[in-house]
This record gives structure tokens, sequence and C-alpha cells, in this order.
């Protein structure tokens, strides 16, 4: 049922702003510091498990999909809950961890184009 993928959608919001929540208050920030990008690493494993398992029905697919193509509106909204100033004025923690992450994301990128693609025969 489509009702289904926007329920799993909605776990890996919940999830991702408690584990960024949790990560804020670790590095001394008073924000979600990264629950945008746990909520879409889980979804991206729970999906493919899911997949591989057989689980994961075409409808429930659908409800993922249309959550999809409001992928944008949904990350400016979460992302604007976010409290910048004090990430900001809390020291130059924020600043690095954002820029190590930046910078390892970009990295990743040529890896994980590789998955899922098939070796041409030899």
């Amino acid at each position: 049922m489509i009702i289904y993928g926007v329920a799993l959608l909605a776990f890996c919001f919940l999830v991702g702003k408690i584990l960024g929540s949790l990560l804020g208050l670790a590095i001394g920030v008073n924000g979600d510091v990264g629950g945008v990008g746990f909520a879409m690493i889980l979804l991206m494993v729970i999906n493919l498990y899911l997949k591989k398992k057989g689980w994961l029905k075409t409808d429930t697919t659908k409800g993922i999909l249309f959550w999809s193509s409001m992928y944008l509106p949904i990350i400016v909204a979460m992302a604007s809950t976010q409290n910048v100033k004090a990430a900001i004025s809390s020291g130059p923690v924020a600043l690095l961890v954002g820029a190590v992450v930046t910078i390892t994301g970009f990295f990743l990128v040529p890896l994980m184009a590789k998955i899922g693609r098939k070796e041409p025969n030899a």
C-alpha cells in the first residue's frame, strides 16, 4: 500500500531528527546537526534492505516516489528549523564538521556512482 511508503519516510524523518538533535547536543550546538542526512541515509538503507528481501511492494514504492517528488520543499522546510546562528556562534567546531562532511561527500560521489553498476564481461 502507498501509505506504507509514506510511513517509512515519516519513520526515517523522525529518527533522523532525533539523531541530528543528539549529535547537536554531543558537539555543543543547540539544534539539529545532520538530521536530514541521517534521515536520507536511513531511508536508502531500509529501502535497499527491503528490496533485497523482496518485501518492498510496488505500491509502497509509489508512496516513496510521491514524497521524492516533494524532496526539495521538504529539505528546505527541515533545514529551516535548524538554528544556524547558534551553530556559527558556537565556534569553529560546527564549521569544521560542516566542511569535513561536505568534502567527504564530494569524495564519496564517485564511489557511490559505482554501486549497482554491472561490471563489463571480460
